[in-house]
């Protein structure tokens, strides 16, 4: 019997890999690194208790602090990318967890820097504002701890909190997840039709759900599913862990509660997240009128979870990389030529993009880089709309990290979840929109509609329908109660069912595990942020398409903000307010104009 493998990473094309010597030339040098940042730590350190000396020694403070935390970031930067393309590398895994150490040994080092700046008072530091010019671009930094001031602790907590990021990562999975999803777990291989197996993989197993084949879909999805439903104690027991260790960062901060906790931190008002999820119940027909057109589209007596990405038509278009690239700085020509251009170099010549398919790399899609380091992306490409449509949304993100690092500097050169889902799906409303104007084979277009279907499922339907589990799931934590892995099944096939309805065919189980297989779950409240996301950049590209005068430029100059004002604030700048339902609503309203496009096929019988 035929199979069909994944390579091994060694045999992976170079040019499909991404250039991770321009952090650091080898591994040796990143030793060299990384004992630098170790070395360099008790200078930082040595400002302890002396901030109040006046406001010399509170630059000269920022200046080594930032040398250090930029230093140890290109540690973890290298150390962690190197390790995702490959789990089963031991090597790179065991410098992956050297490095978390070490950033987690710098944020300590550095902890004391809050407290003591809060015990000043906010009225002597503004006036060392006035004496210091170079203290005065810290304005916002000292105008946004002043807020924060009520949730930040002593010099000895802090320390304990900040040492706590290693075994207790807020932004990342842990690594047992991590090394149990990406290398330990195996999947029975997907079946053709006529009897092929095909391996399942983080890698690949997107393009296996979107096959043109049943079979293979049936097989891979339940396969897929089984794998984690193998694990699921230990699963639940990973992921349980994670919500009970944001209880703790809100309690030790003294917030009410995890979703207040990570909220309060970007200015956030709880109505915002209560809004999305209010206006996602109220459209659920939407979802239910469109799992009818497929399944009438498609013939089936019965629709199931595993037909949901199933082709449209059998003639999808084949889109080799490079093609992509073309057709992305194609769309995203409405930026201007300096955006276009730092794009193609970014994909062409300075490979930010690891794109290629092996077996070991990590599951999904991600933009990463920190100060310093170009915004690499890590995606499996497939030659298809799907691929094209995940490099777009990449580079919305790495687009974002190249111009907030262009111009801030580095303690405004991060910017808050809240406001990245909104460029990365920025992308993705102008090149669909290019494409659907651009590209008139009957074919394409409806490989478009699927693209653009499958790119609101995933960010409005299975992301809120995650938010309103992660919501549930530490209330439960929070208050108490007891929790495990059938009890966590049970509630996401419940809020799942609600979102099927009676359209799609249940199978509790395997829809119940939809929880494991996202290590957005251990990033406290980071998965609505899809949802509020693909809601804002949809006004913003409207803005852009429509020719409003100098929106392209308002959005340039959100991305380039970084942390230097409130995520908000950003956006309103930009041309569009998270705090009202108004973005949420019109976004739905996208949704279901594309899905009475195809309803307009379907009853003329072109699908």
């Amino acid at each position: 019997m035929a199979k069909t493998t994944l390579p091994p990473r060694q045999e992976v094309p170079l040019e499909e890999t991404w250039h991770l010597e321009s952090i650091f030339s080898s591994v040796a040098e990143w030793k060299k690194a990384y004992q630098e940042v170790k070395e360099k730590l008790p200078d930082i350190r040595a400002f302890q208790g002396e901030l109040d000396q006046g406001p010399d020694q509170v630059v000269r403070c920022f200046d080594v602090m930032e040398e250090v935390l930029q230093e140890s970031g290109k540690v973890v930067t290298y150390a962690l990318l190197e390790s995702a393309v490959d789990i089963s590398d031991q090597d790179a895994a065991g410098r992956a967890g050297q490095a978390r150490s070490l950033f987690s040994e710098s944020l300590a080092a550095v902890s004391f820097i809050q407290p003591e700046l809060v015990s000043i008072g906010f009225e002597t530091l503004e006036g060392w504002m006035g004496e210091e010019p170079k203290l005065s671009q810290y304005e916002h930094y000292l105008d946004n701890l002043e807020r924060l001031s009520d949730h930040i602790r002593s010099v000895e907590v802090e320390n304990i909190l900040a040492l706590t990021t290693d075994p207790l990562p807020k932004s990342t999975p842990p690594q047992a997840y991590t090394a149990l999803v990406n290398a330990d777990l195996e999947f029975e291989p997907a079946r053709t039709e006529d009897g092929r197996e095909l391996e399942i993989g983080q890698s690949s197993i997107r393009s296996l759900k979107s096959d043109e084949d049943r079979e293979v879909r049936r097989t891979a999805w339940e396969h897929y599913a089984d794998g984690y439903l193998a694990f699921q104690n230990t699963l639940a027991g990973l992921q349980t862990a994670a919500f009970k260790r944001d209880a703790f960062h809100a309690r030790a901060r003294n917030y009410p509660s995890s979703l207040e906790a990570s909220l309060f931190e970007n200015k956030i008002p709880v109505e915002v997240f209560q809004n999305l999820i209010r206006v996602f119940k109220d459209n659920l027909p939407t979802w239910h009128r469109y799992w009818n057109l497929k399944r009438r589209a498609h013939g089936y007596k019965k629709f199931h979870v595993y037909d949901i990405k199933a082709p449209l038509t059998s003639e999808k278009p084949e889109i080799p990389y490079q093609q992509a690239v073309d057709w992305i700085c194609e769309g995203m020509a409405p930026l201007g030529e300096e955006y276009v251009s730092a794009l193609r170099a970014g994909c062409e010549e300075e490979r930010w993009v690891d794109r290629a398919k092996n077996r070991g790399k990590r599951q999904g899609a991600f933009s990463s880089g920190t100060y310093g380091t170009k915004p690499f992306i890590m995606m499996s490409y497939d030659d298809d709309i799907f691929s094209l449509s995940t490099l777009t949304h990449e580079l919305g993100h790495s687009l974002h990290k190249y111009y907030t690092h262009r111009n801030q500097p580095f303690i405004y050169g991060r910017y808050s979840l809240f406001v990245a889902e909104v460029a990365s799906n920025f992308n993705q409303a102008l090149i669909r929109d290019h494409l659907f104007r651009t590209q008139k084979d009957p074919n394409f277009q409806l490989a478009l509609i699927e693209e653009a279907m499958s790119n609101f499922h995933r960010y409005f339907f299975v992301m809120p329908t995650l938010a309103r589990f992660e919501q549930e799931m530490h209330r439960r934590v929070e208050e108490g109660e007891a929790v495990n892995a059938r009890s966590m099944i049970r509630l996401m096939a419940d809020l799942f069912k609600e979102g099927y309805g009676d359209e799609v065919v249940f199978d509790q189980d395997r829809i119940g595990i939809t929880w494991a297989q996202f290590q957005h779950l251990y990033m406290n409240f980071y998965v609505y942020q899809y949802a509020t996301g693909i809601s804002g950049a949809h006004a913003l590209a409207d803005r852009v398409l429509s020719g409003e005068p100098q929106a392209a430029e308002d959005y340039l100059e959100f991305l380039s903000a970084g942390s230097s004002v409130y995520p908000l604030e950003a956006l309103k700048s930009a041309g569009v307010d998270l705090t009202e339902p108004q973005p949420v609503e019109k976004a739905f309203q996208v949704l279901a104009e594309i899905v009475d496009r195809l309803e307009s096929l379907v009853e003329r019988g072109e699908v």
